[in-house]
């Protein structure tokens, strides 16, 4: 001991001691608490599952372990439970199936019954088909809507079809029909829109408008509840998102710089578009699943930006267009 230090009491460093441990404990009270929490919910869920199964209950075991995969792929922590006590496949995920089944039989139909040079990239025969967005013959007001059953070829319904059933069968079970339907038809308008005022000289075919919709409300609310979204399998979910809006956008690209010019084109300013539809309605929607849409207010201030949009675009066709 240096001469300037002045002995430490003997019961000063008892205290000390203690004091440490006492932190010590405190801190391993905290993490068995956490611990102990996170065992008391998952055997909660267990319990939960097994009176769902014994009392009875609609759904068989494996539909409430499918129902319970669901809810943490789509929905924050503090509204599963809701979702898991009302879960139940009736409706099933009618929309979403049906639109893919009629893209599909559309596709079929130009691929083989008409003709075509080779069905893998199709161009003939949908170009002069009824349902595509044709500059030209923009009165006819369907082809806004009706574009989205036609595809450019194999690549394109593969890709969409992919997208909309592995995202949107989920969504549609956890939302319903009426509220996924209403996101994904009004990302297939604003991009029919859209791409009518910023690329007006070119037709228009495929569903991307209404996949990135989805997959725009979807990823804004991975994003809003990342925390209570599994964080690790949220990473995993941005980057499967990501990559799938790069390579999708590449090929969009790639068809409307490189193509031929008597090719079928495919406009990415309807992904564009129909992603920021769902980034602001598609959002609104999904984060309501346990409340009243038409009492939230974002829906309605959406639902006014979206109309506002819609009415420019309206008279931009009517008054502006090059098309014209």
């Amino acid at each position: 001991m240096n001469q300037g230090e002045a002995p430490v009491p003997k019961e000063q460093r008892v205290s000390q001691v203690e004091g440490g441990l006492q932190t010590m404990a405190a801190a391993h009270d905290l993490e068995m608490e956490s611990v102990n929490l996170n065992m008391e919910r998952e055997n909660k869920e267990l319990e939960e599952e097994k009176t769902w199964v014994d009392g009875g209950g609609k759904d068989p075991p494996k539909g409430r372990k499918v129902h319970r995969i669901v809810s943490k792929w789509m929905l924050p922590e503090p509204v599963r439970k809701t979702y898991l006590e009302r879960a139940n496949c009736l409706p099933p995920p009618v929309f979403i199936i049906s639109i893919s089944l009629a893209e599909l039989a559309v596709f079929i139909y130009y691929a083989v019954w008409k003709p075509q040079k080779q069905w893998i990239t199709l161009d003939t025969g949908i170009l002069e088909s009824p349902l595509i967005y044709s500059p030209e013959k923009r009165e006819e007001a369907w082809r806004f809507i009706s574009y989205m059953l036609v595809h450019a070829g194999v690549q394109h319904i593969v890709g969409n079809l992919l997208m909309q059933l592995v995202l949107g069968i989920p969504l549609e079970m956890v939302h319903k029909g009426l509220r996924v339907g209403l996101v994904y038809l009004a990302g297939v308008i604003a991009g029919s829109l859209a791409s009518s005022i910023f690329d007006p000289l070119r037709s228009l075919v495929g569903a991307s408008g209404g996949v990135y919709a989805l997959m725009g409300g979807y990823f804004m609310n991975v994003l809003v509840n990342f925390r209570e979204m599994i964080p690790v399998l949220g990473i995993f979910r941005l980057l499967i998102i990501i990559l799938i809006v790069v390579s999708d956008m590449g090929f969009a690209l790639y068809r409307r710089f490189f193509v031929p010019e008597n090719g079928s084109p495919v406009s990415f300013a309807a992904h564009i578009a129909g992603g920021f539809a769902g980034m602001s309605i598609g959002y609104t929607v999904f984060s309501c699943f346990d409340k009243a849409l038409l009492k939230d207010p974002r829906f309605w201030i959406a639902i006014a930006a979206y109309l506002a949009c819609v009415l420019f675009a309206v008279f931009f066709n009517i008054f502006l267009s090059p098309a014209n």
